[in-house]
């Protein structure tokens, strides 16, 4: 579904993605972890094209996508629900729904809803719960569960260790750019190591 290779992103001289690889396949839920500013946002953005690698290729569903601009990738299958989710606070629900359509409750619902308007094959979801009460978090849980089920690939961003964990077939954890770790979920909770140097999980 998704096969990102040797991918290199920088921030003007700033190098943000130093040669990360990764892949996504059909069905499967893969959960990047890592602290804050170790360049999982800047992964998604490269992946759906608002922060293009300078090197390495993005693979998706068999096309070299990596010089494509976002709107073909998203015409091509893949949604976002971007950090901070992103809604329009001065529409309705159906109005920011509707936005949505016209391109191919709670807020955090709204924006998955939103990504799923266009049908994707693949989910890119950065941070979902971030900021969400406890009972949310579990809500969004359980909503990525179900499209689990339903057969969408997603590529998930989060913090929150358990939540991922929950729902990830494979993790990935990703520290200044580089990934440090490469598992299935049950191993990174049984790897203390990696997960107070990495994840400040005691």
């Amino acid at each position: 579904m998704l096969a990102v290779a040797e991918v290199h992103t920088y921030y003007g001289g700033s190098h943000v993605l130093n040669g990360v690889s990764l892949d996504v396949q059909p069905g499967e839920v893969v959960a990047i972890l890592g602290r804050n500013g170790m360049g999982k946002t800047t992964l998604i953005r490269s992946v759906i094209g608002f922060t293009p690698p300078r090197r390495g290729r993005v693979r998706f569903r068999g096309d070299d996508v990596t010089g494509w601009a976002p709107f073909r990738r998203v015409a091509r299958g893949m949604a976002l629900v971007p950090q901070g989710r992103r809604v329009f606070g001065s529409l309705s629900v159906r109005e920011n729904l509707d936005v949505a359509r016209a391109g191919a409750g709670r807020w955090q619902m709204l924006a998955i809803g939103r990504a799923l308007m266009s049908n994707p094959a693949l989910l890119l979801m950065d941070e979902p719960t971030e900021g969400l009460a406890p009972l949310l978090v579990r809500e969004v849980g359980r909503v990525i569960a179900e499209l689990k089920r339903a057969g969408l690939s997603i590529l998930l961003v989060e913090q929150n260790l358990p939540m991922a964990a929950a729902v990830a077939d494979r993790v990935h954890v990703l520290n200044r750019g580089e990934i440090v770790y490469s598992g299935r979920p049950g191993e990174l909770l049984a790897n203390e190591d990696v997960k107070s140097r990495y994840l400040g999980v005691a």
